[in-house]
């Protein structure tokens, strides 16, 4: 019997073209005939933001770790991980209060992407006329020209209620900003905030949180640009033809008044108002963890306490982080969830290596399946180097038979 070849050319063509054939099959042409299983349900969070709502010391340690501070008489506090988000411990932290200043770090989030920080501008006495009385100032003057860059140097490290109404204005106005800042809240999922004015002088409704401040101090660290000037403890401030020195009324940052500076601390922002108390969002850096730590209106210890407190907190979270379970989030509620639940893509992928066995589960098919398909290409693969092999002697003149 005499047994004869395809070209070689024509044999590779023809694997290739039953190569195709199998990866044509198992496409989704085929699955699409058989209904889709459903994906199964996402494991719940390692946490529940529920805990935040309720009143009082929300914390959840391990064993080991040190007892939240007893001497924190804040109305409402947090201590959070800044890099993921996850609440460590928290006392009323859904609690509404008036923020005082530390609502300008919800004003820098939404206009400092608007606003160039090389740009001059000429300040003119209408953009100061509604400062309201009392406020913290920087000094602005009207007639004199300021680089963007610097009346925002007069936000963060002077508080200077001046400096916000000006940029206010360059953000398209006073009202427009608080529309802004409103939308930001949201989509930040900051949603115990309520902004009335801009620069976080009292009004009448105007209210944040705890939870919110911490919000807003996370994703200020995140902003090069936002969290340069937060740690500023020093600039000049111009006046005309010379300048003078301002210094950044966040005392754990510069170490004034008698208030020891935290080591490794970042800023954020603090405030103080007569009907707010003093209030004040914190994050410092140790050993690679960076935490935020808020903390409105303490109610004992005098003008100092707000900074006091805020050291408290810093010590016990970088004590305890990695050894409590987070009793919540900073990330909005959807965001959260994809941290912590794997997407329906993944589900039966995750379920089947860290599960347990499911006598119902289709896993041994797919298997079977996959092996199959394998077998089948190894087979193909064979068959194309032996028949090239035997072409290439039939090229040479060699004929076999039978």
């Amino acid at each position: 019997m005499v047994i004869r070849y395809l070209p070689r050319s024509s044999s590779v063509r023809t694997a290739a073209l039953a190569i195709g054939a199998l990866v044509l099959l198992s496409t989704p042409v085929a699955a699409a005939e058989v209904p889709a299983e459903p994906a199964p349900p996402r494991p719940l969070p390692a946490y529940s933001s529920a805990l935040l709502d309720r009143p009082g010391v929300q914390v959840r340690p391990g064993p080991g770790v040190p007892s939240v501070p007893d001497g924190v008489s804040a109305l409402s506090w947090l201590v959070a991980d800044a890099r993921t988000g996850e609440v460590l411990a928290a006392r009323n932290a859904h609690r509404p209060l008036p923020p005082a200043s530390t609502l300008k770090s919800l004003f820098a989030l939404t206009a400092l992407p608007h606003l160039d920080a090389d740009k001059k501008h000429l300040v003119t006495e209408h953009e100061l006329d509604r400062v309201g009385e009392g406020s913290s100032m920087v000094g602005v003057a009207p007639g004199r020209r300021y680089r963007v860059a610097d009346l925002w140097r007069g936000v963060f490290l002077s508080s200077g209620n001046d400096a916000v109404h000006v940029l206010a204005g360059l953000n398209g106005g006073w009202h427009r900003t608080v529309e802004q800042m409103r939308a930001k809240a949201r989509e930040l999922g900051a949603n115990d905030t309520h902004v009335v004015s801009p620069d976080g002088y009292d009004a009448a409704g105007q209210v944040s949180s705890a939870y919110d401040l911490a919000v807003f101090g996370k994703a200020g660290l995140a902003d090069p640009e936002f969290a340069r000037y937060c740690s500023t403890r020093v600039a000049p401030f111009p006046a005309g033809g010379w300048s003078y020195p301002i210094q950044n009324t966040n005392r754990l940052l510069t170490g004034a008044d008698g208030v020891a500076p935290y080591p490794g601390v970042l800023g954020v922002k603090n405030g103080y108002t007569s009907n707010a108390g003093s209030t004040l969002i914190s994050a410092a850096r140790r050993d690679g963890r960076t935490l935020v730590v808020t903390v409105m209106n303490p109610q004992a210890g005098g003008g100092h306490a707000v900074y006091e407190e805020a050291r408290s907190l810093l010590d016990w979270g970088f004590a305890a982080a990695g050894h409590v379970r987070p009793v919540g989030s900073l990330l909005p509620a959807a965001k959260a969830s994809a941290r912590t639940a794997p997407g329906p893509a993944h589900a039966a992928v995750a379920q089947s290596v860290v599960g347990t066995p499911d006598e119902d589960s289709d896993w041994p098919a797919v298997l079977l399946v996959g092996a199959g398909a394998v077998a089948v290409l190894g087979g193909i693969v064979v068959a194309v180097r032996r028949r090239a092999t035997v072409a290439r002697r039939t090229d040479a003149g060699v004929e076999l038979t039978e």
